[in-house]
Order: C-alpha cells, then sequence, then structure tokens
C-alpha cells in the first residue's frame, strides 16, 4: 500500500463510464461549423470551418467571394408602409445598385458608425459622403442611427447602426449555413476589426454579433489575423533553443483607415502530454499605429472633388447657376459621383488615364471626365506623406527600428496603388516586401483558423497569438477628499491581462475606468468605460472587527479588473477587503485531526518516499513518530493552551456592482424588441419569396396551358367548351398578372393558379390514363394467365403428394411384416461371428412427405383467378361505353393494385415450394467409421457378398428418382410461368453436386472420395486438390478454393 502522500482515489467503472459519456456528449454538442469574419468597410469577407473542409471562403448569392458592405430598403410603390408591414431589403452589390434611385433607402459602410457619438467627427464626414440619409442620434444613448422614410408609423422609422449591420451579418451567416450544407448550424464567429477600435466599437459589433444570432469567440486585430494566416504554413526558430524570432510588420491599407501592426514569430519548445515535449508556434503582436482616416475612401474623395470643381466650370453648368454645394448635397449625384470615382481609381492603378461619362448629370446636363495617374498622384500629396505615420507610430510602441524588421506584409485593396506602393519601397526597400501574401483574404483565413483553434470541434495546427488594446486605461476616485487619477493598463498590455487595484477604504467606496482616446488633433479624451460601486464594504468591516479584532489601520481593499481575452474590454472579476488580526496558535488544524483520528498522520508524515526508501520503511517511521507525537502533546496541553498570539490575514469577499458607461448596454426589452423586428423582417422576406415562386408558377401555368390548346392528345380528351372556357380564362389571367399581379398577395395569386387548374388537370388527367391504360390492362392479363398456370402447378403438387403418401403407408406396412417372420433354425449359425449389423431385425424406415399445398391453396388460387377475371371484363365492358371526353370507368391505378394482389398470392405460393424444397444429399447419413478387420472365414466371406449385393440393391433403391428435386432451370421456369421475375431471386445448391456454392455465392470445389472414404483417403485428396490449385488458380477467379 502506498504511504498516505501518495494515495490515489480509484475511480469507480460506473463514474469512469459517466466521464466518457459526458465527454461524448459534449463533444458531439459542440459538433459545429465555425465562421471568420473579415468586416471592412466596404466589404465583408467570410471564410467557412466544417468537418471535412479545412478553410473555404463563403460565396455571396451572386458566386462573388466579398460582399458590399450594405443593406437596403426598397420603398413600397404605393407609399409608406403601415404598421406591421416591412419593405424588401437587398444585400452587397444589389443594394448598391439602387443606390442612384433610392439614395435615402441605402445605408452603406456602417463599420465607422458603430458605438460613435452623434458629435464624432466620423459622422460629419459619413454624411457629406452619403447626404441623402438621415442620421440621427439614438433616444437616451450616445450613438447614432438613421431614419427611414419607408414607414408610416412613427416608431418604426428608427434603426439603430448596429440592427443594419445585423441584417448584413444574418445574410453572411446565411450564405455560410447554404455552403456548409444540412446539419450545421452555425452561431460561432471570430470577427477582426482595426487595432484603433475604443471599447464601445466592440460592445456595439458584439451587440450586432447576438442580433444575427451569432456567438463572439474572440475579436482580434487586422494585423494578428494576417499574422495567424502568415503562420498556418510556416515554422519559425525555437527561442527556448537559442532561436531569434522573425520581427515582420503587416501594412493594412483599406477603404476607410490604414494601419500598421508589428508582430514577433518564433517557436518554442512546451510540455505535451506525459514527458514528451512539443513545439508550437507563437504570434505576438508588439506594436500597432493607425490613422483613421486614410484609406481608398479618401482617395475617392478627392476626385469627386475634382469632379465636382471639373463639372461647375462647364458653360452649360455655369448658365444654370449650378455651384459645387448643390451638387454635393443633391443625394442620387452623389452616388453616382462615388461609385464612378471607385471605378476610376482602380482603372488608374493599372492605367496611366482613364475617362469617365455621365449622361444628365445633373439638371440634364451631360458630364464628360478625363483624369490621368500623374494627377492623381499631384491631388495625393498630402495623403502620401501621411502612410509614413501610422508605420513610425508601430515601430515606437515596440521598440523597433526599421534594421529590425525582416519584412513588411501588404494586406489591404488600397495598397494596389502605384504611389502607395512605392512609397512603402522607399521606407523599407523592395526586397523586405512580402507579394506571396494574399492581401485580400489573408485576414479572413487568419480569423477562421483561429475559430477553429478555439471551437472544441477541431484539432489544428497550435498557433498561440496576444493582442494588445493599443490604448491607456485609467481610473478615477475620491480619496481623503482629493480627485485621483491612476494608469492601469499601457496600450501593450495583452489581452486576459489582469491587476489588482487595491484601496484603503473602510466604507462604501466607487470609481470610474476610462479609456484615453487621442483625438485628431493631438488631444486626448478620457472616455469613461466603466462604474464601479461597492456593496457591502461597511458591513463586512464591521464584522471583521468583532469576530475576528482585526486592527483598523491593517484594513485593505481590492478589486480585480481585468481585460477581456475575447472582445479586449475591461470587466471587473471579483473585490475583497483583508485585515490582520491577532490568533491563538495550534499545533493543528481540522485536516490534521480528522487526518489523526483515521490513522493517517499530520503533513509531516506524508512526505514523499526519499530514495533507496522502501514503503515499510515509511510506515514504521511513521507509526514511531505517531507514538513520540502523541505523548509529547500529552505532556504539553497546558502550554498549548497558553501558547503565543499569532498574526494572521482575513479575507472576504465584497458585493458590487458594475455599470457600462460611454456605450450603454441595452436592457433586455430593447434586444427582445429588436429581436423581433428582424425576425419580423425575415418572415416578410421568407413570405415574399413564397409569393414571388407562385406568381412565377402561374405565370408559367400560362404559357404551358396554351400549348396544350394545340395538342392533339388534350384536344382529343377534351370537349370544345372546355377549350374555350380554358382559352378566355388564360387570357383573362394574363392580363390580371401584368396589371395587378405584380402587387398581389400570395392568397390571391394561388386562387388564380387553382382556377386555371381546374380547368386544365382533369383533362391533364383523362389523356394521361388513356395513355396507360392499354398496357396497365396487359399487364393484368397477362397476370391472371400466369395465376391460372400456378392453379394447374398447386392441383399436381397435391395430387402428387397424395400418391407419395399412400407409397410410404404401404412401404411401412411391408417392412412390419418382414420383421414379424420366425428366426432361422440352422445349427451352423451359433458357429459364425455374430455381426451387430445383423443381429438384429430391421426396423421399419416411415419417409415423411411434407405438406407443401392444402386444398385451401388451391381454392384461393381459383377463386382469385375468376374474381380478377370478372372484374376486368365488366370494367373493360363499362370503359367501350365511353367517350374520350368522359372521365375513365377505371383508373390504371386500380389496374396496378389489382396486378399487385395477384403478384403477392403467387410469391407466396412459390415462397412455400421453395421453403419445403429438400437438395437429394441432405437427407444421406454421415458414413460410419469401418469397424476393424476379423479373421476371415468361409462363413463370413459368403456373408459378406451377400451383404454387398444387399448393398447395391439398397442403393439403387434408395436413389432420388428424376424429378425429385427442381434444378435451377426447373425453378426458373416455374417462376417465369407464374408472372414471377427471377432476377433478385438467388437459388443455389438445388441438384447439381458438382457446382455447389456456400452462403456467400463463392463456387466450391469437389473431392473425388466415396462416402466410406478414410481419413487418409481424404488428406491425399486434399493433397491433390491443392497441388492442382497452385498451377491453375491464377487464371481462376478469386474465392473457388473454398471447400
Amino acid at each position: 500500500m502506498a504511504p498516505p502522500g501518495r494515495r490515489r482515489v480509484r475511480l469507480s467503472p460506473a463514474t469512469i463510464l459517466l466521464g466518457i459519456v459526458f465527454l461524448f456528449s459534449s463533444t458531439a454538442s459542440a459538433a459545429s461549423a465555425v465562421l471568420g469574419v473579415d468586416l471592412g468597410t466596404e466589404y465583408i469577407k467570410a471564410a467557412l470551418v466544417k468537418p471535412g473542409v479545412p478553410l473555404e471562403i463563403v460565396l455571396t448569392k451572386d458566386s462573388k467571394r466579398k460582399e458590399t458592405s450594405a443593406v437596403a430598403f426598397k420603398p413600397s410603390k404605393s407609399g409608406p408602409l403601415p404598421a406591421g408591414s416591412f419593405p424588401e431589403r437587398f444585400y452587397g452589390g444589389d443594394a448598391i445598385a439602387l443606390q442612384g434611385r433610392f439614395p435615402g433607402e441605402i445605408y452603406p459602410n456602417l463599420k465607422h458608425l458603430l458605438g460613435v457619438s452623434g458629435d464624432s467627427d466620423v459622422v460629419g464626414t459619413y454624411k457629406e459622403r452619403y447626404p441623402a440619409l438621415e442620421v440621427t442620434a439614438t433616444k437616451d444613448r450616445n450613438t447614432v442611427g438613421f431614419n427611414s422614410g419607408v414607414f408610416a408609423a412613427e416608431a418604426e422609422k428608427s434603426y439603430t447602426v448596429e440592427e443594419l449591420l445585423a441584417m448584413e451579418l444574418k445574410n453572411v451567416r446565411e450564405n455560410a449555413k447554404a455552403l456548409a450544407g444540412k446539419g450545421y448550424d452555425i452561431q460561432d464567429a471570430v470577427f477582426t476589426v482595426p487595432p484603433f477600435y475604443t471599447v464601445a466599437e466592440r460592445r456595439a459589433l458584439e451587440v450586432a454579433a447576438r442580433l444575427a444570432g451569432m456567438k463572439v469567440l474572440s475579436i482580434v486585430s487586422d494585423g494578428l489575423a494576417v499574422g495567424i494566416n502568415y503562420a498556418t504554413s510556416r515554422t519559425f526558430p525555437d527561442v527556448t533553443k537559442d532561436g531569434k524570432p522573425e520581427i515582420n510588420l503587416v501594412f493594412d491599407m483599406g477603404a476607410g483607415s490604414t494601419s500598421a501592426t508589428v508582430l514577433s514569430f518564433q517557436g518554442r519548445s512546451v510540455k505535451d502530454v506525459g514527458r514528451r515535449n512539443k513545439t508550437i508556434q507563437e504570434v505576438h503582436v508588439m506594436g500597432a499605429g493607425w490613422d483613421r482616416t486614410l484609406g481608398g475612401d479618401a482617395l475617392n474623395s478627392l476626385l469627386v472633388d475634382d469632379m465636382v470643381s471639373t463639372f461647375v466650370a462647364l458653360p452649360a453648368a455655369k448658365s444654370a447657376s449650378i455651384t459645387a454645394d448643390k451638387v454635393k448635397i443633391h443625394g442620387r449625384t452623389a452616388a453616382k459621383l462615388f461609385k464612378e470615382a471607385e471605378r476610376v481609381r482602380q482603372m488608374l492603378s493599372a492605367n496611366k488615364e482613364t475617362t469617365a461619362f455621365f449622361e444628365a448629370f445633373f439638371e440634364d446636363v451631360d458630364f464628360r471626365y478625363k483624369i490621368s495617374r500623374t494627377k492623381l498622384e499631384e491631388m495625393s500629396t498630402a495623403y502620401a506623406a501621411r502612410i509614413d505615420g501610422p508605420i513610425n507610430q508601430a515601430l515606437e510602441a515596440a521598440g523597433l527600428t526599421f534594421a529590425d524588421i525582416d519584412s513588411i506584409i501588404v494586406h489591404g485593396g488600397a495598397t494596389r496603388t502605384p504611389f502607395i506602393q512605392a512609397r512603402l519601397e522607399a521606407l523599407a526597400g523592395k526586397g523586405k516586401i512580402r507579394a506571396n501574401v494574399n492581401s485580400d483574404e489573408a485576414a479572413v483565413f487568419g480569423a477562421a483558423f483561429k475559430a477553429a483553434g478555439l471551437s472544441p470541434s477541431f484539432r489544428v495546427k497550435e498557433i498561440r497569438d496576444s493582442d494588445v488594446q493599443g490604448y491607456n486605461h485609467g481610473i478615477q476616485y475620491m480619496f481623503n477628499l482629493k480627485d485621483r487619477d491612476q494608469k492601469i493598463f499601457t496600450p501593450a498590455t495583452k489581452f486576459g491581462a489582469t491587476k489588482d487595484l487595491p484601496f484603503q477604504m473602510m466604507g462604501e467606496f466607487e470609481f470610474t475606468l476610462y479609456q484615453a482616446v487621442p483625438g485628431a488633433r493631438g488631444d486626448v479624451s478620457k472616455e469613461p468605460t466603466l462604474h464601479f460601486q461597492s456593496g457591502n464594504l461597511t458591513r463586512a468591516v464591521t464584522k471583521m472587527i468583532d469576530e475576528n479584532k482585526c486592527d483598523r489601520d491593517t484594513f485593505n481593499n481590492y478589486v480585480q479588473v481585468r481585460l477581456s481575452p475575447i472582445t479586449g474590454t475591461p470587466e471587473v472579476l471579483s473585490a475583497w477587503v483583508t485585515c490582520e488580526g491577532e490568533t491563538d496558535e495550534t499545533k493543528g488544524g481540522i485536516v490534521d485531526g480528522v487526518k489523526n483520528l483515521f490513522g493517517m498522520g499530520g503533513k509531516k508524515e506524508q512526505d514523499p518516499l526519499k530514495e533507496a526508501e522502501s514503503s515499510s520503511e515509511s510506515a514504521a517511521s511513521a507509526s514511531a513518530s505517531s507514538t513520540s507525537s502523541s505523548s509529547v502533546g500529552a505532556k504539553s496541553t497546558d502550554a498549548a493552551k497558553a501558547g503565543e498570539k499569532k498574526i494572521k490575514t482575513f479575507k472576504s469577499a465584497i458585493t458590487y456592482d458594475v455599470t457600462q458607461l460611454g456605450y450603454k448596454k441595452f436592457p433586455r426589452k430593447e434586444i427582445k424588441r429588436m429581436q423581433d423586428r428582424l425576425a419580423a423582417f425575415d418572415a416578410s422576406d421568407k413570405s415574399r419569396r413564397v409569393r414571388e415562386e407562385v406568381l412565377n408558377s402561374l405565370e408559367a401555368f400560362t404559357y404551358r396551358s396554351r400549348d396544350y390548346l394545340e395538342d392533339e392528345s388534350f384536344i382529343g380528351a377534351s370537349t370544345s367548351v372546355v377549350r374555350s372556357t380554358l382559352e378566355k380564362a388564360l387570357s383573362a389571367a394574363s392580363d390580371w398578372i401584368y396589371s395587378e399581379g405584380a402587387e398581389a398577395s400570395e392568397k390571391v395569386l394561388r386562387t388564380k393558379l387553382e382556377e386555371l387548374e381546374d380547368i386544365v388537370n382533369p383533362v391533364i388527367y383523362r389523356k394521361t390514363e388513356a395513355s396507360k391504360r392499354p398496357n396497365a390492362i396487359k399487364e393484368l392479363k397477362d397476370t391472371i394467365t400466369h395465376i391460372k398456370e400456378v392453379e394447374q402447378l398447386v392441383d399436381g403438387q397435391i395430387k402428387t403428394q397424395s400418391a407419395e403418401s399412400s407409397k410410404s403407408s404401404e412401404s411401412v406396412s411391408k417392412a412390419s411384416a418382414a420383421a414379424s417372420a420366425s428366426p432361422s433354425t440352422d445349427p451352423m449359425d451359433d458357429l459364425e461371428d455374430a455381426d451387430p449389423s445383423a443381429s438384429a431385425p430391421a426396423e421399419a424406415e416411415i419417409t415423411e412427405v411434407p405438406t407443401i399445398y392444402t386444398e385451401s391453396d388451391l381454392k384461393t388460387v381459383q377463386e382469385l383467378a375468376v374474381k380478377a377475371q370478372k372484374w376486368i371484363d365488366e370494367n373493360e365492358a363499362k370503359q367501350s361505353k365511353l367517350k374520350e371526353t368522359d372521365d375513365p370507368a377505371f383508373t390504371v391505378k386500380e389496374l396496378q393494385a389489382e396486378k399487385k394482389r395477384l403478384d403477392d398470392v403467387i410469391m407466396e405460393l412459390m415462397m412455400k415450394k421453395m421453403k419445403h424444397f429438400k437438395p437429394p444429399n441432405q437427407d444421406q447419413q454421415k458414413a460410419k467409421p469401418k469397424p476393424k478387420p476379423k479373421p476371415k472365414t468361409k462363413t463370413t466371406k459368403a456373408k459378406k457378398s451377400a451383404t454387398k449385393s444387399k448393398k447395391s440393391s439398397s442403393k439403387e433403391t434408395q436413389a432420388p428418382a428424376d424429378g425429385e428435386g427442381p434444378s435451377d432451370e426447373e425453378l426458373q421456369e416455374a417462376l417465369k410461368k407464374a408472372g414471377i421475375k427471377g432476377d433478385n431471386i438467388k437459388l443455389k445448391n438445388f441438384g447439381q453436386k458438382d457446382q455447389m456454392v456456400d452462403e456467400k455465392g463463392k463456387l466450391l470445389k469437389k473431392l473425388n472420395i466415396g462416402q466410406d472414404a478414410t481419413e487418409e483417403e481424404i488428406q491425399a485428396a486434399l493433397d491433390d486438390l491443392i497441388k492442382g490449385a497452385a498451377k491453375g488458380e491464377e487464371k481462376e477467379e478469386e474465392g473457388h478454393s473454398e471447400l
């Protein structure tokens, strides 16, 4: 037995079984597909990971690899919608296509409006670009939303940015579910965001994902996502083996912003299961920098300004008194300008110059615009100088220089602009620019890989990453009537980091946690994120003073704060108060007392075994120590009672309340209201799709019915009155579809479709019946003929059974008469050896005659054949009196049912025959072993010769008569006559002894031996068969060598 310190609790088999069941059930429930989402300003990209599919881009409904970040409400032709009605929604490119017609109902580029206040510069820039949109501040919240003119009810007009973004995310999720297939419910996702995203923006994204039915596994910065994708196919130097980390800089320039992230890539050896080590890859963010407004949209704005200034300088524009402000605030014109500016900028990345033409651009004035790449670069000089800013900021945060950077990984669509590429090459050198990274999809693939790593359903390459939140965080509180400001987290603090904040408070206290966000002009804004308020600190302090005798000067309060490892937002984990007080020193605690009571010893007795020490020696020493300690304890009882006082630290948890500041938490009621409205939108879209399908079916049915009017078979099965009615109904339906059908409800459309079907379907039914009826009648008559043949077979079998039974009874009576004859009186019989086989008279052997068919079976077949023949004759007579335009007297379905009833009876009778059939050798007994030879005498020789003649005669009588067991051909012929196809019926081992097969259908070999063969003869036959198989088996099919 192991010593006390090494004892292990043994789990029962039931406990282990329950644990295994729980493990597999939890793993199975968690098994699902995961999603990586790259939330860009202009585009949203998603990558799916599911079992069997490592990484796959989620395609849009138009089979594109990225979806434009936009959602649109299409206004109704009848005007604003009443309460309870919802408009048709469009996403991506379909939404942008409507921007020229309905600029006030298309909501693009929502990423920058997440979590921002109404007085932010970002909101002002957004309003300038999309003047037709009505951006408003949300009620009781420091965020913005939109008012839609599609709805009539005032309560339905307001929509938050989170709701609109949730619609886009839900559309992405539906596309992902379509790609994953049935059985996959996609909920878990990892999102990428710029490194400058604040606490409010991260919280707003989390709310949008929740409204879309998605669970946020993690929020990672764009640069880190690119780094994870970069590390998936690479192995880096092991720092535990004096390896040097690889330092790279990710430069990401998209449509709305620019960021630079310094990443450290390295390998590390860590402990694996057991004593093994494994090498993992690590990706760490060392520093990040950004420019919130430098991106492709900024360059587009330059082109828009140049287009407007060129247009207003035209003579036609001047004569119409058109100004630049008039053009920019016009919604449709602004939408056309920004869409064309995006195209022009992309064209200039590959061409030296390009043109754009606007027909009736503004107030029916045409406009042609021409620009060269050189002019664009001249206009973008100030923007090109800003490229250095994010890079220098990231290097400074990481404490590095360009000389420490191994390479620059370029990501984002705007990086394809020639002057941006030239600036990066000038900064780092052309040799350091990585061109082998997917600049469009690296971030989304990295996010999807991280999602797979976080999900318990997948096992991927282990890459450990760490991200930073990019801002200073601090707390503000009052102490001794003075305002205190303390910094707790720096921009380099990693996600998941915790900090214990100490306070010296005797009563309730509070503090505010803030995030220091630098502004565009260099000023720093301390945006509050959390408010902490203690709950029962006063009561806890009083209790500790009374019960633990704590000194008032020793009280300290602690609040543990953490940066969430999922979103990077600050959160309070726990709070407690500590103090110091005097307590009596005791020789052992309660646990030690219980251990001593059960003979387990104290802590000193539970030390692990030393080297070269046996368990018996340890147990002996423990026993001796226990005896001595008990004697010493008895002598020093009085001294323990008057023991010295010991200083002990006491700890007590306290309650607290945390309130989100800045971006306030939505009440449950408001979340429920938004979820219900999104569900109502989904139901409306589904109903609209169903209505459109019914409308398409109605329109297709009208075209198909017109073709019927020219079909000869349709004309033959219908009357002139029916065709005239149908023609009028089709004409009216076509006119109605093009006049009112587009706005009709699903119910009305179905009614119109049913009216036409009521006219056409009866004719189609008669036409179909007339074409299929002759063949069905022929098949039924053939079956009736077959069942009459089966009737003869059953009758013959019954007669055969009767004859065989009579023969068996006659043979039994003869055998009984022979057995009753008197025994022999020859005196020489006593001199011969006794023959065991002839010592007793032969017993009468009764041959069992199986009863296959009965008179009841014969009667059933006869009645069935008569009824079937009568049924078909009567119905054919009725049908012959009807016209082609009349409904049939009987249907093809009834004919098939009658035929099936006959086939079932035939099959049942055939199965009876096969069930009672026995192969010829089945009843033969196994050969008995030969008796040992005895001395031969004249008498025995005479007896053997007589026995031999008897055996030969008995063999002749016992040989099966011809026809006792039907062959395969006979059975197949019987089934064919019965009207049954024998393709799927396997007949084997019937009557052909030379070609027998086993249960699997493999052909067996035959041994050339007799029934009375000895073991030596059988072995010799086997050896001959094996030798023959070795020579010729290569040409034969596999499986023929089995016996």
